[in-house]
């Protein structure tokens, strides 16, 4: 328990992936998808070394795939839960160490240009992730709607990342010595939509 709670502070993919098994991913994919504390929790690449751990013999991909799919699906049920019940002071919240006033002006606009499929699109972008449901939650999206589009993004993120992350190391051999290289290019890639966006923004 220690060793887990050590990786989670330094938020660590290979070392949740390994002290944390199945749990540990689950609660790191839920605390994501819907709870503030969660956004900038490494969910790509932690879903990706979950993947390669797969191809290892590790971990077993298709319970691990299904593990993923519902942790996602019901920790975006209560971002969307919080959102609606929350409202109007979420909207007005002033900074805090975990969440910027930037965070949400960014994923408003992501709803302007995307619509409903904002919940989709947003799965596989870091910090719109975590935010847009609540967002949807706030504006009142019917909850029939706001699942189909919860399901899609939970299977397509959830099962795609995972499917990256075992296929590489299925085809890569000695794949485990790349872990680190490679889930830091993950994150690298899953926050450059943000940070192009930031400095688009600065120069607008």
């Amino acid at each position: 328990m220690l060793n887990f709670l050590t990786a989670s502070i330094h938020l660590d993919p290979l070392s949740i992936v390994r002290t944390g098994g199945y749990v540990g991913i689950a609660a790191f994919i839920f605390a994501e998808n819907g709870i503030l504390l969660g956004i900038f929790l490494p969910g790509d690449s932690l879903l990706f070394v979950g993947g390669l751990f797969s191809a290892l013999g590790f971990l077993t991909f298709w319970l691990l795939l299904l593990i993923v799919v519902v942790a996602a699906i019901v920790g975006e049920a209560v971002g969307y839960w919080f959102g609606t019940y929350v409202g109007e002071s979420f909207l007005t919240r002033s900074d805090s160490r975990f969440f910027k006033r930037s965070y949400l002006i960014r994923t408003q606009k992501f709803f302007t240009t995307y619509g409903g499929r904002a919940v989709v699109l947003g799965r596989f972008v870091p910090i719109v992730r975590t935010i847009a449901p609540i967002l949807a939650g706030i504006g009142a999206m019917p909850y029939r709607r706001f699942f189909r589009y919860n399901i899609l993004g939970a299977c397509l993120w959830g099962g795609g990342m995972l499917s990256l992350g075992y296929f590489l190391g299925r085809a890569i051999p000695n794949s485990e010595h790349y872990v680190l290289p490679i889930s830091l290019t993950i994150i690298v890639l899953s926050f450059l939509p943000v940070v192009l966006n930031l400095l688009r923004t600065k120069h607008t």
